[in-house]
């Protein structure tokens, strides 16, 4: 069996395309090649992702990416029997640009095409390392503007255990970082700052640490940092690492208790962590430790694919057919989904 799969990610501010071959019978699919264009430098200048600016150089950057990606697999573009694109959440226009292409490339070649849900190929992400989980699990999904704890017993059986009722970390991170005049993009900067810190320096909450339940809240962590920030006023250059690193000792305190407490509750020995904020160095370290204590087993996606890329979204596609819970075919319009909860993908026949 040598069944291809094309996938494209262009959810935000990142173009991502990648190859992917099915695995024969229960093996897990390989990455044959993957290509990533971050749009960072583009948008530095504004302080934050413009949607306009990133639709029209996810325009420029998505078939040069295709290109390079198949050279690197050493394949013609015929090759590809299934076309995978992100299909929401993400920004209308950027998504858009990627279904847009996804479809038209399938169209030309006569395959199917599939839309994928962003968060569960951030979910899936780990079967791409070089340690990929077995299911049951226990996933911390921390990407962007989301924050979820799920129960994943297979490839679409996926349960709700706790999310966000405000910001999510990734937001905490970077308007924490914001507030404190440190550059776009803020978390990654916030979180080298706090290397250099104290992270008990400064006393900030920790929301929801002891609600009894396993729902998120960063929204008041952002408010304390904001006003300590305004009582150090001018001394804030001088303790800005301190802040930075007490604001990191806060959200990754959070998340590991929370954490801990989902697989406490479920009973699994396998935890899952995924999305751009499971590449933060304190995160790991905190959930290694604490995991091993317990006697847990816990993965991360490689560092590379922590952030949105075109690989996630093909691997996704890929065990879904595998799995037989997607039904990809040969219709070539398309919609996308900017706001779309992944419960939602479980029944759901994609576009």
């Amino acid at each position: 069996m040598n069944f291809l799969i094309l996938g494209v990610e262009s959810s935000c501010d990142e173009t991502g395309v990648a190859l992917v071959r099915q695995g024969k019978g229960a093996a897990l699919p390989v990455l044959l090649a993957h290509a990533l264009h971050s749009q960072i430098a583009m948008h530095q200048a504004y302080g934050g992702v413009v949607p306009e600016l990133a639709s029209r150089d996810h325009i420029r950057r998505v078939l040069p990416l295709a290109r390079a990606v198949l050279a690197e697999a050493a394949l013609p573009l015929n090759a590809v029997d299934l076309v995978a694109f992100t299909r929401g959440p993400g920004l209308a226009g950027a998504l858009l640009v990627g279904a847009g292409v996804a479809c038209a490339l399938a169209a030309a070649l006569n395959v199917p095409v599939l839309g994928i849900h962003h968060l569960e190929g951030h979910l899936l992400s780990p079967f791409l390392s070089a340690d990929p989980p077995e299911f049951p699990f226990v996933a911390l999904l921390v990407s962007g503007g989301h924050t979820q704890l799920m129960r994943v017993d297979g490839v679409g059986a996926y349960a709700l255990l706790g999310e966000t009722i405000d910001d999510a970390a990734g937001e905490a991170f970077d308007k924490s970082a914001k507030l404190m005049g440190l550059p776009y993009p803020g978390g990654p900067v916030l979180a080298k700052l706090a290397e250099r810190g104290d992270p008990a320096a400064f006393k900030l909450p920790r929301p929801l640490l002891h609600s009894g339940d396993l729902d998120f809240s960063f929204a008041g962590l952002k408010t304390a940092v904001l006003t300590q920030a305004k009582k150090l006023g001018g001394a804030l250059q001088e303790h800005k690492a301190d802040l930075a690193a007490s604001t990191q000792a806060a959200i990754v305190e959070v998340l590991v208790k929370k954490s801990l407490k989902a697989l406490a509750q479920t009973g699994l020995r396998r935890l899952v962590v995924a999305g751009g904020v499971g590449a933060n160095r304190q995160l790991r370290a905190m959930l290694d430790a604490a995991c091993a204590e317990r006697g847990v087993r816990v993965h991360y996606p490689e560092l590379q694919l922590c952030t949105d890329n075109g690989a996630m979204i093909a691997m996704a596609a890929a065990m879904r057919v595998q799995a037989g819970v997607a039904f990809p075919d040969r219709r070539y319009e398309f919609d996308v989904r900017p706001r779309w909860s992944l419960h939602e993908t479980l029944h759901e026949r994609a576009a």
